[in-house]
């Protein structure tokens, strides 16, 4: 299944070990997202490590993981759709993550209920819509209550 990822996605999965990280690298997804993500990552890493207790290592590690599983998209491929996603965007800030979809023909990974329930234009499914989608994970179920 084709996601575009959003960044609360990959921060959840950063801060706290989980059902969301194990879907990150869930052979049943091919994830994408838009390349600044890195550099927002990078950005926030202090605020990440006080709300964890991930070491610089553990950290670091992750960043190589999401990078193994994540295809990042760079702006210029994303910039055809910009216009008409913003058009439907709840909040202008997802645009880039609806743009992205509509440029892959795929659906958004996040936990956004405006995003999901304030446009129809791209379908949106939650961690626990992929949990119930996914073979792997379907046995976790009960799990999602704790995260």
């Amino acid at each position: 299944m084709k996601l575009v990822i959003d960044a609360n996605i990959i921060f959840a999965a950063l801060i706290k070990e989980g059902l969301t990280a194990e879907l990150i690298i869930n052979d049943e997804l091919q994830l994408f997202a838009p390349e600044f993500l890195l550099e927002e990552i990078s950005k926030y890493q202090d605020q990440i490590f006080e709300k964890t207790h991930r070491s610089k290592e553990e950290f670091e590690i992750f960043v190589q993981i999401l990078n193994e599983y994540i295809t990042f998209i760079p702006q210029k491929n994303i910039k055809p759709f910009l216009e008409k996603a913003n058009l439907f965007s709840p909040d202008p800030k997802d645009s880039v993550y609806l743009a992205l979809a509509l440029a892959l023909k795929s659906a958004v990974w996040s936990n956004d209920k405006k995003l999901k329930e304030e446009q129809v234009q791209v379908k949106v499914l939650s961690t626990e819509d992929l949990i119930n989608k996914t073979k792997i994970l379907k046995k976790n179920k009960k799990k999602i209550k704790r995260n």
